[in-house]
């Protein structure tokens, strides 16, 4: 965040931008999950952090087990792409607005050609938005809210880095 090109941190603040803060990393937060394909073209309206309306292919449903309950999340591709060796995760959880950024994380994941997933929470992420609000971030659809906390990946700085 403080040298990359595509860092979203405004160039004047780079220098004071803080460490990111993550949950300790919990081996129960990374577990498998298995990939049920899209039929056709499944295209979904996400609204995003400006206001605007981004439109994501879904390429299927992510089902796994995470903390003995079964979920589901629904893997993106930016309508428009057609490289789809790259999955878009956008989940939410009870943590949203708590611990971490209100609107939701990513997670992002390489395809497999077996349709199983290494879903690693520990490497959930927030969207650029949070740390510059010129950023126009795509909030998780109300499909991928899951009913439980997340207590895995990236979590807000305590007090927030100010945007």
């Amino acid at each position: 965040m403080r040298s990359s090109s595509d860092s979203p941190i405004p160039r004047e603040q780079r220098a004071s931008f803080p460490p990111l803060p993550y949950f300790p990393i919990e081996r129960d937060y990374r577990v498998p999950a298995s990939l049920t394909v899209a039929r056709g073209e499944d295209i979904l309206e996400i609204p995003t952090s400006l206001g605007l309306r981004r439109p994501h292919r879904r390429i299927g449903s992510l089902e796994f087990t995470l903390k003995g309950q079964p979920l589901k999340l629904t893997a993106f591709v930016e309508a428009d792409q057609d490289d789809m060796r790259r999955l878009f995760v956008p989940f939410g959880d009870l943590t949203n607005g708590s611990e971490t950024y209100p609107g939701g994380r990513y997670l992002e994941l390489e395809r497999t050609a077996t349709g199983i997933y290494d879903l690693d929470f520990n490497r959930a992420y927030h969207p650029f938005c949070y740390y510059n609000a010129t950023y126009d971030c795509p909030y998780p659809p109300r499909e991928n809210r899951l009913p439980i906390p997340v207590r895995a990946g990236e979590k807000m700085a305590t007090p927030s880095f100010p945007r």
